[in-house]
């Protein structure tokens, strides 16, 4: 393996032990040397890639959210009905690692990566950037609430229900 197969296998195998040790314990019971032996890789390997605990997940659900918005793109018929659709399936497709954050009341982990991805940015006038916030927040809202509840209904289930209430 070239150095970049084997950083993209350590981060794989770190990821990989931090949600098998999430299924099983609190998220603040789980030390980096758990995290790291259950990787079989070194702690330098370790912080060679990430700063902390935290960190792994961001990168994974920057990465999650990153793909989905790929893959919507490549497909975009650019209505809000196609996007949420898209949203919604995607967590439906992730559910249980979605499930995991929320039961072990990491779902703010999200937030902050739906607000990096899709939220106000420093550069927009203030009207955009409250309008930005406004569908970000609430995107959220609409998402963590249907997380609580177990994800019960289906993506599109979720997307026909925000047309139903006006999102076009």
């Amino acid at each position: 393996m070239n150095n970049e197969e084997k950083n993209t296998y350590v981060k794989k195998q770190i990821t990989n032990a931090l949600l098998a040790l999430l299924e099983q314990h609190e998220f603040s019971e789980i030390s980096i040397s758990q995290i790291t032996a259950y990787a079989k890789v070194s702690r330098n390997s370790f912080y060679r890639n990430y700063a902390d605990k935290e960190d792994i997940l961001l990168k994974y659900i920057r990465r999650l959210f990153l793909d989905w918005d790929a893959e919507y793109k490549k497909q975009s018929q650019g209505s809000n009905v196609n996007l949420y659709g898209s949203l919604f399936r995607h967590l439906s497709d992730n559910k249980e690692f979605y499930l995991l954050l929320k039961k072990r009341n990491l779902f703010h982990l999200f937030l902050a990566v739906l607000l990096e991805q899709a939220g106000p940015k420093s550069e927009y006038d203030n009207t955009w950037a409250y309008i930005t916030a406004f569908i970000a927040y609430g995107t959220y809202g609409w998402i963590e609430e249907w997380v609580a509840r177990g994800m019960q209904e289906s993506g599109d289930e979720m997307a026909a229900l925000l047309v139903s209430h006006g999102i076009q």
